[in-house]
């Protein structure tokens, strides 16, 4: 098993809120849910949750191999609640989130598991690829979006579109007809996407958060076959370094609606011998 991660935040001045580990055979993804300065109930931040939450399910994974995936999210979101529900408003509307993509080898197989809009991205042998992304988040979105659109990124205009918009998310997070998240709630983790792939199929296993995949969903720029390309050929960086260089060709959001001019960026490739 050979590993290569790479990230980078938003903005130097600020905390990066995703978190990616690996550990002989396994590897976890998270995407700390930004809220933009809106109180969260949280005295420790979306940082400190997306950052535990990765360790303890990290740690669960590869302790618990027999145990499925999704049990052990659901076995660490609630380790990650008890170390502070005693300090913070865990029934907050606006508590800190993440999404989650977590892999493991076990018994000739690769079990993975996804939840909230990061990726996966599997290579075949054969030279194919897959990707597993949950859209429940990208369909609501869809919904909901229009105004924030419509505006250049980064005006105040856009700001206050921005608010509402991520206002009305929060009221439609972990509940049926809306999208799941990895909270204070265990049970969002029975609601991932889980699944199971031949291990000798494989020639890459690749999990990505939202910011590194903008060049292939937001602003189709690339397929797949070429973030393969990139990452073999230059590894993480190249790829991450390409998304800045998009970002800032279009730093109004004229070409590319969206929420953030740039955000936090971390891919974590797993070779396999």
């Amino acid at each position: 098993m050979r590993t290569v991660l790479a990230t980078l935040p938003a903005d130097p001045e600020r905390e990066n809120e995703d978190f990616a580990a690996a550990a002989p055979g396994a590897a976890v993804l998270l995407d700390g849910a930004g809220v933009g300065g809106i109180e969260t109930g949280c005295t420790h931040g979306v940082a400190w949750f997306s950052g535990t939450l990765g360790a303890l399910l990290l740690r669960s994974i590869t302790a618990h191999r027999a145990r499925p995936l999704s049990d052990c999210l659901a076995d660490s979101i609630g380790l990650a609640r008890s170390l502070h529900e005693d300090s913070c408003d865990l029934v907050h509307r606006a508590s800190p989130t993440s999404t989650v993509v977590a892999a493991r080898v076990d018994g000739g197989v690769l079990d993975y598991l996804v939840l909230g809009d990061s990726s996966l991205l599997l290579a075949d042998r054969d030279g194919s690829a897959a990707v597993v992304t949950d859209r429940r988040l990208d369909e609501v979105g869809k919904r909901l979006r229009g105004p924030v659109d419509a505006l250049l990124t980064g005006s105040p205009e856009h700001s206050t579109a921005l608010a509402d918009y991520r206002d009305a998310l929060t009221g439609l997070r972990n509940r049926p007809g809306g999208f799941w998240i990895a909270g204070p709630d265990p049970q969002a983790a029975q609601h991932a996407l889980t699944g199971t792939v031949p291990l000798d199929s494989l020639a890459s296993v690749t999990l990505l958060s939202d910011g590194a995949t903008r060049l292939v969903d937001r602003f189709e720029l690339v397929g797949w076959s070429e973030v393969l390309a990139v990452l073999g050929s230059a590894g993480p960086n190249e790829l991450i370094r390409r998304v800045r260089e998009a970002e800032a060709g279009d730093p109004h959001g004229r070409r590319w609606p969206r929420g953030k001019v740039r955000d936090d960026a971390t891919v974590l490739h797993w070779m396999l011998p």
